[in-house]
């Protein structure tokens, strides 16, 4: 009884109540989004997304109670057992699962759906955290290191087989536990880098760009020191560049699926065709736009009620928040999430184990990188990736695997002070 009261005492309270929430919040927003006054239903009724909602958020909450039941040395004792089952449904998904909106990324039975891929994120971050917790772990190791970006790359190559190369990116949010564990500047700087020059090959000319690149090269030649080698480094990095800027036109047009290419067109130029590729982009900013400061009310979105958002429960949930509650309900979810976002690195640093800390890191890095991707897309700063808001969009997969995710991390905190010993 007393060791129950310590672990009660434990729990980070702050956590869960902006969890619950987040939670609420979305589900209310979810009523709204199919809300249809000519047709009332209740939140409850579970022909609808809000109902079925609710049947997740109460099957939430026995996950929760389960993850706070079971021995909480269990889960960096069986990572990889968790981390394995996980690669298996990724790859039976493959052969078994149900096509969606182009992507293989479903088993479905009867009415029932569930999304592997979402659950592999916290597969993955408790398999990459048992391993850099091992120890004479050193990340500055190559030898050491590659096992661990393997373990992070196999599911998201994976997810990219099933075409769903929006969930494959998330795991570009790893980064975070890769940097707090002493990964290297330049090389993460040099990835930054690369992404803008991507983005700016898309959108300034391409002589232009190499002009641009050439001159900065040859001040940073004048300015050094004149040795062959420097001036060699400096030159083939500016080789580099050039050939990044002439391939980016064979990537976009080669590589990337007709619907790929028009979200990336629908980033740099939305109103080029807003009754086509741009649609979802523009209708989502006027749903946004129109709110206001105050917003609509509570079931007096427009945009909502006659659909001209799709989307609007899942991938684009954040337009129904902005356009009914205005500017200033959008600031306080962004707050939310960033409140949340900070509390779990501070969660993180204060573990005495460093299994906890990274998997502490690979949570923040995750619901992070979920939040400003979907809300950056929904307001143009992003391209459509179709990835859900964490503990707020329509779907069971998704506010599963995300309560999973940050529970298991609460549980391990609450059993900080204690040493995490393997069975």
């Amino acid at each position: 009884m007393r060791q129950e009261k310590g672990l009660i005492q434990n729990i980070d309270w702050l956590v869960v109540m902006v969890y619950l929430l987040l939670v609420i919040s979305g589900w209310m927003n979810i009523y709204a989004a199919v809300f249809d006054e000519e047709n009332v239903t209740g939140i409850f009724d579970l022909l609808q997304n809000s109902g079925k909602q609710f049947l997740w958020i109460i099957t939430s909450i026995i996950i929760i109670v389960a993850i706070f039941t079971i021995d909480f040395r269990f889960y960096e004792s069986f990572a990889y057992v968790i981390y394995g089952a996980i690669i298996f449904l990724l790859v039976l998904v493959l052969v078994a699962g149900k096509e969606v909106a182009g992507s293989r990324s479903w088993f479905e039975l009867g009415s029932f759906r569930i999304q592997p891929s979402e659950f592999a994120k916290f597969a993955t971050a408790l398999a990459v955290s048992a391993y850099m917790s091992r120890p004479g772990f050193k990340i500055s190791k190559i030898g050491r290191f590659l096992p661990a970006a393997f373990i992070v790359l196999l599911p998201a190559a994976l997810i990219i087989l099933q075409g769903d190369t929006g969930t494959a990116l998330i795991y570009s949010a790893f980064i975070l536990v890769f940097y707090r564990e002493g990964f290297s500047q330049v090389v993460i700087l040099i990835g930054l880098l690369a992404v803008a020059l991507f983005i700016m090959t898309l959108l300034v000319d391409k002589l232009a760009l190499i002009v641009v690149i050439a001159m900065l090269a040859l001040a940073i030649i004048i300015v050094g020191k004149k040795t062959l080698k420097r001036i060699a480094i400096i030159a083939a990095a500016a080789i580099l560049m050039g050939g990044v800027v002439f391939s980016v036109d064979y990537f976009v047009t080669e590589v990337l699926k007709p619907h790929q290419q028009n979200r990336i067109k629908a980033l740099i130029n939305p109103d080029a065709d807003p009754s086509g590729y741009g649609w979802n982009v523009t209708q989502s900013k006027i749903a946004i736009g129109s709110g206001g400061f105050w917003g609509k009310g509570y079931l007096e979105g427009t945009q909502t009620k006659f659909d001209f958002v799709p989307e609007q429960s899942t991938d684009f949930i954040f337009c129904t928040l902005g356009e009914e509650r205005g500017w200033i309900g959008s600031f306080f979810l962004i707050a939310m999430f960033v409140f949340l976002s900070i509390r779990i690195v501070m969660i993180a640093e204060r573990q005495k184990s460093r299994f906890a800390r990274n998997y502490g890191y690979c949570v923040a890095g995750i619901i992070f990188f979920h939040f400003m991707v979907n809300i950056g897309m929904t307001i143009g700063l992003f391209p459509v990736i179709g990835i859900p808001l964490p503990f707020f969009s329509y779907g069971g997969s998704s506010l599963w695997a995300f309560t999973i995710l940050l529970f298991i991390l609460l549980k391990l905190d609450a059993h900080r002070m204690q040493l995490l010993v393997r069975f």
